[in-house]
């Protein structure tokens, strides 16, 4: 996972110039927005909703803008109504890719993510053909700065994680689904500093690539990041850390 987890340090580093886009304040609000529309307004009682703010709070998306996006998703003001719909396909190299978008106009949304693979060397494939590559885990991001991460690695298990990996300045914990707010409000009780909570889908095996494919298959899920309907965008390569430094730079 070493190298998947870099690439997702990467576009953390790179959330900053997207706010100042408003692009990801556009991502976010859809989030927020649809989590509203399935399961109500109230965050206590609605976890997907609250997982939703918090990462909007932490890409310091302004209140009103959170309000109203839970207010659309409620069917006050603009309402909007969004679906959820994942796309699979294959990247340069056979790289299994899974993109999670969020949309009103499902025709529009898969002509796009289409001609963006047709573009990138990689095609759009028929639902199934990647997703039983990846499984749903909750995944949760922490600083190691100041921490004993012997000490966070056993609140973590001790709470329900399943699996910890330490690379560089963080440590990734993964939990079941249904595991990942018990183990992060454990976390937070203690004092520990988390830069990320979230549900996502994890590569069960990672795929090895050269060096000019793998910054192929990066280019790739950039590009398909940047339209404004997909949410996340999920990867099998495991991305050498050469092939990450030459294309971060």
């Amino acid at each position: 996972m070493s190298g998947h987890s870099k690439w997702a340090q990467i576009k953390r580093q790179k959330a900053a110039a997207d706010a100042k886009r408003g692009q990801i304040f556009t991502k976010l609000g859809r989030e927020i927005t649809l989590a509203a529309q399935q399961g109500g307004g109230d965050a206590e009682a609605n976890f997907r909703l609250r997982l939703a703010i918090q990462r909007a709070r932490e890409a310091n998306m302004p209140h009103e803008n959170i309000e109203r996006a839970i207010k659309r998703g409620l069917g006050g003001g603009e309402a909007a109504t969004f679906e959820e719909i994942f796309y699979e396909g294959y990247g340069p190299g056979g790289a299994a890719i899974l993109v999670e978008a969020m949309t009103n106009n499902r025709n529009r949304t898969a002509a796009e993510i289409r001609n963006v693979f047709a573009r990138g060397g990689g095609n759009l494939g028929e639902s199934g053909c990647v997703a039983w590559m990846f499984e749903p885990r909750g995944v949760i991001t922490v600083e190691t700065k100041g921490i004993d991460t012997d000490e966070v690695a056993l609140l973590a298990i001790d709470a329900g994680a399943e699996d910890i990996k330490t690379e560089d300045n963080v440590v990734e914990i993964y939990t079941q689904p249904a595991d990942l707010e018990r183990v992060r409000r454990t976390l937070l009780e203690q004092k520990i500093a988390i830069i990320a909570a979230e549900n996502a889908l994890v590569p069960q095996t990672m795929l090895q690539l050269d060096e000019d494919d793998s910054a192929k298959v990066l280019r790739l899920l950039d590009k398909l990041e940047e339209l404004d309907e997909v949410q996340r965008v999920y990867c099998n390569v495991d991305f050498a850390e050469s092939a990450l430094a030459k294309y971060a730079s």
